[in-house]
């Protein structure tokens, strides 16, 4: 199981990032794909999550209305829209998938998303 994010970045208030994660060794549209952050001195929390259809998704309050997630199962990628973003969101991303062979998470690296003026 690989996880592989990419495009984190310096951005001002306000602006946008989309970040993406590639996934490989297993089966990409069976799972629920979850990003989350965390940031200095923070436990990681749980920013979204997206069903295996990508027709639904859930967000954590502090997200909800600014960024969006969404999913290529032919691409076997997950992505995170992060718009109209506050300095508060500066943390490492991580994409996560839960229980593919063991009863476990799995992680990719993180991004590092810095917002700042």
């Amino acid at each position: 199981v690989q996880l592989v994010e990419s495009g984190g970045g310096l951005v001002q208030p306000g602006g946008s990032l989309r970040l993406s994660c590639a996934t490989s060794g297993f089966d990409f549209s069976r799972y629920p794909m979850n990003w989350y952050h965390q940031a200095p001195g923070k436990e990681r929390e749980l920013v979204a999550t997206s069903t295996t259809g990508g027709r639904s998704a859930n967000y954590a309050d502090s997200v909800k209305g600014r960024f969006t997630v969404s999913r290529d199962n032919t691409k076997n990628t997950v992505y995170l829209q992060m718009n109209s973003l506050k300095p508060e969101d500066t943390a490492v991303y991580y994409c996560n998938v839960w229980g593919v062979r063991e009863s476990r998470d799995y992680w990719g690296q993180g991004t590092q998303v810095t917002v700042s003026a």
